[in-house]
């Protein structure tokens, strides 16, 4: 879905058409909203490095159409200029040769396809590699893919020529020559320096008639692709209607295509949950919020009734009447004929730590931030609802499964509060307070008031905006009838109002009721009166849930890992933020509320300000904080942490949170700071404003290229500023640059591993990027499409998607 924290798409394409320039890829990527989305038992482990609905081509059928969900139209059909997104690296993989592609483990593999053979046929005195092309290869126009394609290609990319507006020269650069072989078959590569990641050149391969000059390579290939050498070949690129449609290649010489066509259709992200609901797609990426949809149709309901959308999404809402029952059952059964395809991403989330100056600036203060945090318990709030592994990950540059990976995070140390309050001390900042804990312990004091428990345990930011499908069958009640007497301040509803909620105690939630207001605090699920009020209503919130966990805890009956002691630590936190809000109000530092609630996403807004507040600095006179600010000099440290204010970031916010909690309980404060989607990445991330921020990388098989931009050493440019590539944190050494030079430049694979190991071991101990875990990958697909779904880092093979007979 598209990231609108960055300026491309949802998925950067790293390892399939290696962007150098990964900022114009798209290397913010989103954080999906979180809400549990798990099908049926029989379907909630799947495996994490892929699941697409594997089949033999001989189960399916011949024909068909499949309509797939792109972010945007492409900008360009040339896959190395600038403005090339993920939509561009879609149709090339689709309609262009790929040398090598890359399996599920990140591993490249030869494509047959294209070539019968691609080694390094010589060493010393110079690394060479033969290329033998597949003489049944050909151009949709009937010529042969040539020598002369390759040379082509090495030309235009190289770099030594201006004239054509590349976006990289990666690899290309190294080449000394390219030249034919034995025949117009075979191809000898000549490297001017030794190059270990050649696999990653020549794909996709253009045509000579593309790359034989600045103004095919610039203009040409930007509209159309006359020629291709793929499986698909591109028909149409219909900007009015906003789809590329590709075609059965009639000329291909492989297995041939099981769809006639493909098209790929623009769609933005907010659009998908609807365009599934009408049937109107076939496959498509899409957040938890909309897979979680699909997951409910496809459970039976409890009762006669259908089940109605969840808060938020498009479509109709079942309000009792009969057109709107009849709607939602229409809603429903379109959504059953989709199922939840889930992996891990090869793309991570990061904790950035800002180096360039200020307290981050202290290799100490870093490492003393990067120690406070339960990574653990950070990939647990993303992953655990979604059944996949929520093991954080322990590398910067290779993901959970692929080849060579291993957790390198202990260079830096593992979660240790007294180890994080000694590296403070040691730079200068200290606490007044008697607050006193040994390296070694875990962070044991107790947390603010208004803060999670260390465990970190707090709801998502979906369950704040009152959604409720996760918690038993009430919730096929629909939360969004705020125009309703009973939803307003003062209504009927025993939902909404907690002196009435109580069914089974006297004032607290009978069994099987859920606690008053559970998804947010009561004064913002309606309109608001005067401030007395607003508190009044939060502490009465408060004071609900806490009952409503005392009656879990005691249900839990010691068992932590039961479902009942799940809902005592979520009704816990609850209350601690309700109180927390109320707090704030009486002294004046309460967020600005909005005057009603008849928008659900205002609701959703109201409560994440609440949130955000109770994650920001407590007063200094220490009445609502347990734990002393650290200082240096009289003044406390505050880290401003910047965050995207859309509404695709919720989740990502949310973690922001839990770790601004986990940062105050070593004495460092947090200035949550949420700035517009449209300066997120731009002012914010690339312009060095921040101390703090949340944003992902995308995986690559190829990391001693892909990820040296990321982690190189800011350079001085000759204006007085910072050359920092893609490394935003503008942390780096010398020694990690080195190393990722001696990577790319040893041609023993074992060799290579080694030391693309040793730099992840130096990046951690850098502490300038902390990964926390891999992101979800989540695609809805029509119940019948087999070979094709969340394919992790695997290349697809697009002649075997299909229906199933």
């Amino acid at each position: 879905m598209t990231d609108h924290d960055h300026p491309a798409g949802r998925r950067a394409v790293c390892h399939r058409r290696r962007c150098a320039a990964l900022i114009a890829a798209g290397v913010l990527l989103p954080l999906p909203a979180l809400a549990g989305c798990s099908e049926d038992a029989r379907e909630a482990s799947v495996a994490a490095s892929q699941d697409i609905a594997p089949a033999p081509r001989s189960a399916l059928k011949n024909g068909g159409t499949l309509r797939w969900a792109v972010d945007a139209m492409p900008g360009t059909l040339n896959a190395f200029q600038s403005d090339a997104d993920a939509t561009t690296a879609r149709i090339a993989g689709a309609v262009l040769p790929s040398m090598f592609t890359i399996d599920a483990s990140g591993r490249p593999q030869r494509n047959a396809d294209y070539l019968d053979a691609a080694d390094i046929s010589t060493r010393d005195p110079k690394q060479v590699v033969t290329y033998k092309i597949n003489p049944k290869a050909r151009w949709s126009n009937g010529t042969a893919v040539t020598a002369a394609d390759f040379i082509a290609q090495w030309t235009a990319l190289r770099g030594k020529d201006n004239a054509y507006w590349t976006a990289r020269n990666a690899g290309y650069d190294r080449i000394g020559k390219v030249e034919q072989g034995a025949n117009a078959h075979e191809v000898k590569v000549t490297f001017a320096r030794p190059y270990a990641e050649w696999r990653s050149l020549f794909t996709p391969l253009y045509p000579k008639s593309v790359m034989g000059s600045p103004n095919a390579f610039n203009e040409g290939a930007r509209e159309q692709l006359k020629v291709g050498a793929g499986p698909f070949l591109v028909q149409k690129r219909d900007t009015e209607e906003g789809r590329v449609i590709l075609v059965r290649n009639a000329r291909w010489w492989g297995e041939p295509a099981k769809l006639k066509r493909i098209v790929l259709q623009s769609l933005p992200g907010d659009k998908r949950a609807a365009a599934l609901a009408e049937g109107s797609v076939d496959v498509a990426a899409v957040d938890q919020i909309a897979a979680k949809r699909v997951a409910s149709a496809r459970r039976p309901a409890s009762s006669g009734s259908p089940r109605t959308p969840a808060e938020g999404n498009a479509g109709p809402q079942s309000n009792g009447n009969r057109a709107g029952a009849k709607a939602a059952a229409a809603e429903n059964s379109a959504l059953r004929g989709y199922t939840i395809r889930k992996a891990l991403e090869p793309a991570y989330t990061q904790l950035a730590l800002n180096g360039s100056s200020g307290p981050l600036a202290d290799d100490r203060v870093r490492r003393a931030v990067a120690r406070a945090l339960d990574r653990q318990a950070l990939a647990d709030t993303v992953l655990k609802p979604l059944d996949l592994p929520s093991k954080p990950l322990g590398s910067h540059l290779l993901m959970a499964g692929q080849y060579g990976y291993a957790d390198h995070s202990d260079a830096l140390g593992e979660q240790d509060a007294g180890a994080a309050k000694a590296l403070l001390a040691d730079a200068g900042w200290k606490s007044d307070g008697a607050d006193h804990q040994q390296a070694g312990e875990k962070a044991g004091a107790p947390a603010p008031d208004g803060y999670p428990d260390e465990d970190g345990d707090e709801p998502s930011d979906e369950r704040y905006a009152g959604d409720r499908s996760d918690e038993s069958d009430e919730s096929d009640e629909s939360d969004e009838s705020d125009e309703s007497d009973e939803d307003r301040p003062g209504g009927d509803s025993d939902d909404r109002n907690p002196a009435r909620a109580g069914r089974g105690h006297a004032g607290a939630p009978g069994r099987g009721d859920r606690p008053a207001a559970a998804e947010a605090p009561l004064s913002f699920t309606g309109a608001v009166g005067s401030e007395v009020q607003q508190s009044a209503l939060l502490r009465q919130s408060a004071s609900f849930y806490k009952q409503a966990a005392a009656s879990e805890k005691a249900d839990a009956d010691g068992d932590t890992g039961s479902a009942a002691y799940a809902k005592y630590k979520r009704y816990k936190m609850r209350a601690a933020e309700a109180l927390g809000a109320a707090e704030l109000i009486e002294t004046g530092q309460g967020p600005q509320l909005p005057g009603s609630g008849g928008h659900p996403g205002a609701r959703h807004a109201a409560v994440e300000r609440a949130a955000d507040a109770a994650a920001a600095p407590r007063p200094a006179d220490g009445k609502t904080s347990r734990i002393a600010a650290v200082k240096k000099n009289g003044k406390p440290l505050t880290l401003r942490f910047v965050l995207p204010d859309g509404a695709g970031s919720e989740q990502l916010r949310t973690v922001g949170r839990r770790i601004a909690s986990m940062l105050g309980k070593i004495g460092v404060q947090t200035s949550l700071q949420r700035v517009s989607d449209a300066s997120y990445f731009q002012d914010h991330i690339a312009g060095g404003d921040y101390d703090l921020a949340l944003y992902s990388w995308p995986g690559t098989a190829y990391p001693a290229t892909d990820a040296r931009p990321i982690y190189a050493k800011p350079q001085p440019a000759p204006d007085g500023s910072l050359t920092v590539e893609q490394n935003y944190t503008r942390v780096g050494t010398d020694h990690i640059d080195q190393l990722f030079d001696q990577a790319a430049s040893e041609l023993d694979e074992g060799a290579a591993h080694t030391l693309v190991a040793q730099a992840d071991a130096r990046i951690w101990a850098a502490a300038g990027s902390i990964p926390l875990y891999q992101r979800p990958e989540l695609v809805a697909t029509k119940k019948s499409l087999a070979n094709v779904g969340a394919f992790g880092f695997a290349t697809p093979r697009f002649q075997d998607i299909g229906y199933q007979k």
